[in-house]
């Protein structure tokens, strides 16, 4: 999405974590919410006076409750680890007899604080069961319910972060495919030189170039860069380029100032101006013009890339560069960078040549390097 330069979105409090990130803390604080919570029902619904006798055994049902669900989370977290139909049985025995363990607690603490003659009958006990089977089953379901939302969360995170990697190598793959066909071009140019023995062009031609790939290979491949930033390094290899084309090559920009703090994938352009000097200055005697404008149109930024050459309908009909990449990379590039937010269009100039439109979300926040 676009991201303005009005637009703030205000900061997450210092003390603001997701519940469930320190799962421990999670399980302790539901575990006393949940149980307290019990306490207060149970005994809002069972006292009909204030006396211990009301009270007492409503307060030992939760704590034994508590203790046995705690055993209950032990047991089902090395579960867990069992073949599934082997867990799935265990459960539900381990269930049944801390329903068992919970309802003969249970009736037994009712008979001795609430009858005269303490004991465990058959009609206490079910009333019993029926509560702890309750109370354990809805325990349970909660406790799986919790660890299964807990177990999709870090697929999801996983995916997330596989999805990033694969992104940011992909777009590493693409930024790297540019760098050996332009060395191959120089290099092809510089010892062309050298055999002429135009030293002292080859030594200029070879000094800009390491000012470009120092000026290059300072950023990582999957970053984006300033409007600004991919003007200067254009300029830099214009200025090598023009130690073969001379008067042949002439470049002009048209930049919107307000434009040169927008982001966009570093060496995106470059391609598109080395197209433009393989179709349009190459072929023709008296060379071309190469024209790079970028303009600010609300949010979005659209950039231009012409040329003054014979157009499609001349030497190119299928523009892209002599290696393979070139127009493709470029498409490549930007759905990686943008997905569906971008536009990237092929069209014939009015006054004769070929160009190229790209418009792009306008981004001050460097994306890429944020989620690598």
């Amino acid at each position: 999405m676009a991201t303005l330069p009005a637009q703030r979105h205000p900061a997450p409090p210092i003390t603001a974590r997701p519940f469930f990130e320190d799962k421990s803390r999670a399980f302790w604080t539901l575990q006393a919410v949940g149980w307290s919570g019990y306490l207060v029902l149970r005994g809002a619904s069972s006292v009909s006076n204030l006396s211990l006798e009301s009270i007492i055994p409503v307060i030992i049902e939760a704590i034994v409750g508590y203790c046995i669900t705690l055993l209950l989370s032990t047991l089902y977290g090395y579960y867990r680890g069992l073949h599934r139909v082997s867990g799935i049985l265990a459960t539900v025995l381990t269930l049944a007899g801390a329903t068992l363990l919970y309802a003969t607690l249970d009736a037994f603490t009712f008979s001795f604080i609430r009858t005269t003659e303490p004991g465990i009958t058959l009609t206490r006990m079910l009333g019993a069961a029926y509560v702890a089977f309750t109370v354990l089953a809805g325990w349970s379901a909660l406790y799986f319910g919790i660890n299964f939302y807990l177990i999709v969360e870090d697929q999801i995170d996983q995916m997330k972060d596989l999805e990033t990697q694969a992104s940011s190598a992909q777009l590493a793959m693409l930024r790297y495919q540019l760098n050996p066909h332009f060395l191959f071009n120089t290099l092809n140019s510089i010892s062309t030189l050298v055999l002429l023995k135009q030293t002292e062009r080859a030594n200029a031609m070879l000094s800009r170039l390491a000012s470009f790939l120092r000026y290059t290979l300072a950023n990582e491949p999957t970053a984006h860069v300033t409007i600004q930033q991919e003007m200067e390094t254009l300029k830099l290899y214009l200025e090598i380029e023009k130690m073969r084309f001379e008067d042949r090559l002439r470049p002009k920009f048209d930049i919107d100032p307000r434009a040169e703090r927008a982001r966009l994938p570093s060496l995106l352009l470059q391609p598109l101006v080395e197209n433009a000097i393989k179709y349009a200055v190459t072929p023709q005697e008296d060379g071309a013009e190469i024209r790079v404008a970028v303009q600010l149109s609300g949010e979005r930024v659209q950039i231009g890339v012409s040329d003054t050459g014979p157009g499609l309908n001349g030497v190119r009909q299928s523009p892209s560069l002599s290696t393979g990449v070139g127009i493709a990379n470029i498409r490549e590039r930007l759905v990686q960078a943008y997905g569906p937010d971008h536009r990237f269009e092929i069209r014939a100039m009015p006054t004769g040549g070929f160009g190229v439109e790209i418009e792009i979300p306008y981004q001050l926040e460097d994306v890429n390097r944020e989620t690598a």
